[in-house]
């Protein structure tokens, strides 16, 4: 694990100054003793974050088991002054879930309860604490599609998934998370509960609020259910792995595939070499798909409507056409599910077998799609010379602009000195994002670890309407103190 010093100052509000016993007292009789646990106990999966960036401290973690239990919980908790953290899978990879100075832990697992399936208005409304994995699986119950699709599926909720506005990998067709959400419920720092839970795709009757919550990482509230949008269940999935010439030819071919299959693209993944060969060596069951070697290459899958529909000729037909024009050197088409899935499993591997070569100094950025090619090839010698030897391996959603630009350290360099340049480094890339007119946060959101570098780039005046609107929800500022905003 990778464990870096906080660059953030303690929050101003903590639980240190509550009487936490009494609290924690009143707590237990608003939920229930058995879900109000001790710091006594062992606390340790709430406190570390998934990269092991942050260790924090909280005197005790409360699990509210309904949205009126959560709103007891922040009554209580906002009446005694103490700071609250909410919890769902504790996925994040900005360290936004972690209490970092004692503040009341608020784990949101019990509320998993599906409340309402229409498939012929296409939603489903659901509680926080539902595992994005379970979700699919119950709208796929119903023969429709819930489109968000991320690494860690099986573990994180959608309650988290809300509140970081989450990215995954097929975000070029159905959009990002923001763009899934129809209504939600939402507990406010004062313990009053915001039912918003309206599934109208047209509603023009002022501010659009669940926007708020959505991307707010916990700070301005806690979501406690929403109504989301679903789609049609794809009853043809083409999926192909091809070499191609370039990372500029694989933005070409993206926009002959986007046009061949009427925009069917779901998912366009760049893969590098260098993260295939990493996964070849250090993850078991990845294969290589093609007969030689290339530098670089995509992962592409599209969705249609109708079985044998004619994706696949299509898709077939462009990279044919692209071959032929110098875009593309090899490909695969697969040729059943299990296939689909080798394919899959070398883009998923990449983040696992990225461990095994030592210290990764990473980036979640996005730039217009047309730019990517410039910004890797100029990211890639920038960072080259910042720290000779280093170990590019830029992958992702290149269909929608975003780039994991994660750096791999030098073949026998020392991991934590290289590590150590992980502020340099950020800084030198962030900039280069920004002057390409890019974001230095694509979807893994804020949290405590870019606070400093969003200051930096976010406009003024952005930043004053942000912390107005903080203010106005959250004047005591109880709520996830800390992040987003510090």
């Amino acid at each position: 694990m990778e464990h870096r010093k906080s660059p953030n100052a303690p929050g101003k509000v903590s639980a240190e100054k509550v009487d936490i016993g009494a609290l924690q007292e009143k707590l237990a009789v608003a939920v229930g003793a058995e879900h109000v646990v001790p710091a006594s106990a062992d606390l340790s999966p709430h406190l570390e974050d998934e990269r092991g960036l942050y260790v924090g401290r909280a005197p005790f973690i409360v699990f509210p088991g309904t949205a009126e239990e959560v709103a007891e919980t922040v009554r209580l908790c906002a009446e005694a002054g103490a700071a609250m953290v909410p919890q769902g899978g504790n996925t994040s990879l900005v360290g936004a879930s972690i209490p970092m100075h004692g503040e009341v832990l608020i784990g949101l697992k019990r509320l998993n309860r599906v409340r309402a399936l229409d498939p012929a208005n296409f939603t489903i409304t659901v509680e926080a604490g539902v595992i994005l994995q379970d979700l699919q699986r119950a709208a796929e119950e119903a023969d429709r599609l819930f489109p968000l699709s991320l690494g860690a599926e099986g573990s994180c909720m959608i309650g988290g998934n809300l509140s970081t506005n989450a990215g995954g990998v097929q975000v070029l067709r159905y959009g990002n998370t923001r763009d899934l959400v129809l209504g939600i419920e939402a507990v406010l720092p004062d313990g009053r509960i915001w039912n918003g839970l309206r599934g109208l795709r047209k509603d023009n009757t002022g501010y659009d609020l669940k926007q708020l919550f959505i991307g707010g990482e916990g700070t301005l509230g806690i979501i406690t259910a929403a109504v989301l949008k679903l789609f049609p269940r794809p009853r043809e999935v083409v999926t192909a792995f091809a070499a191609v010439t370039s990372v500029a030819a694989a933005v070409e071919l993206l926009g002959r595939i986007r046009t061949a299959s009427g925009d069917a693209v779901c998912s366009f993944e760049l893969i590098p070499r260098r993260g295939l060969a990493f996964a070849l060596e250090h993850v078991s069951g990845v294969r290589d798909p093609l007969a030689a070697p290339h530098d670089w290459y995509v992962l592409i899958e599209l969705h249609g409507g109708q079985a044998e529909g004619g994706l696949s000729g299509s898709l077939e037909a462009a990279l044919a056409e692209a071959y032929e024009a110098g875009l593309v050197a090899d490909a695969a088409l697969a040729a059943n599910a299990g296939q689909a899935g080798d394919f899959w499993r070398i883009r998923e591997a990449i983040v696992e077998a990225q461990k095994k070569e030592g210290g990764s100094i990473k980036h979640d950025v996005s730039v217009p799609v047309s730019r990517i090619p410039e910004f890797i090839e100029r990211g890639s010698a920038l960072v080259a010379e910042m720290v000779p030897g280093i170990r590019p391996v830029p992958f992702g959603h290149l269909g929608d602009g975003n780039i994991h630009f994660n750096l791999s350290q030098p073949e026998g360099a020392e991991r934590e000195a290289f590590l150590a340049r992980w502020d340099e480094v950020n800084h030198a890339v962030h900039d280069l994002v920004a002057e390409l007119g890019g974001s230095i946060s694509a979807e893994h959101g804020i949290g405590q670890l870019k606070i400093a570098e969003n200051a930096r780039f976010k406009p003024p005046v952005e930043l004053e309407m942000m912390r107005a609107v903080k203010k106005a929800l959250d004047p005591q500022g109880l709520m996830n103190p800390g992040k987003l905003l510090g």
